[in-house]
């Protein structure tokens, strides 16, 4: 009998833009541990995308925002060291507008602050996969 394969997992992440600058943690877990990453996690059951985003945003990081729409979604796919699937993470990215407070890193991250978009280019900080491209799609929802 093979086990079957794990069941994709709902999370939320959170793309707060401000100043020119984006909200990120640096993650204290697996997958991506101490990788920057945006602020989110897993969606209860019955619990709105929007709310869940809030929520984890504010666990993570003390920041209040106030989530706008969903703008784009990723595939995270969490391996063994033989390449075996533990997890798979379907992260909705939502587009929040800050409103209050400033990162204080919480829950599961070992830090939170305001990265420069400009920053994400050079690769000075080691991102999870995707965060600077989706950094770029934020920012110019956030200017238009």
């Amino acid at each position: 009998m093979t086990t079957p394969a794990p069941r994709p997992i709902a999370a939320t992440i959170a793309a707060v833009i401000r100043d020119g600058h984006v909200l990120l943690v640096r993650r204290a877990n697996p997958p991506d541990e101490n990788c920057w990453a945006f602020p989110g996690g897993k969606i209860d059951a019955g619990e709105p995308i929007l709310a869940a985003t809030a929520r984890e945003l504010l666990e993570e990081t003390a920041v209040v925002a106030e989530p706008l729409h969903v703008f784009d979604a990723v595939d995270v796919f969490d391996r063994d060291d033989a390449g075996a699937l533990r997890r798979h993470f379907i992260l909705i990215a939502v587009l929040c507008r800050w409103q209050s407070g400033e990162p204080v890193a919480g829950d599961d991250a070992r830090d939170a602050r305001w990265v420069a978009l400009a920053d994400l280019e050079g690769h000075a900080l080691a991102t999870s996969f995707g965060v600077a491209e989706l950094a770029r799609k934020a920012a110019a929802l956030t200017a238009a």
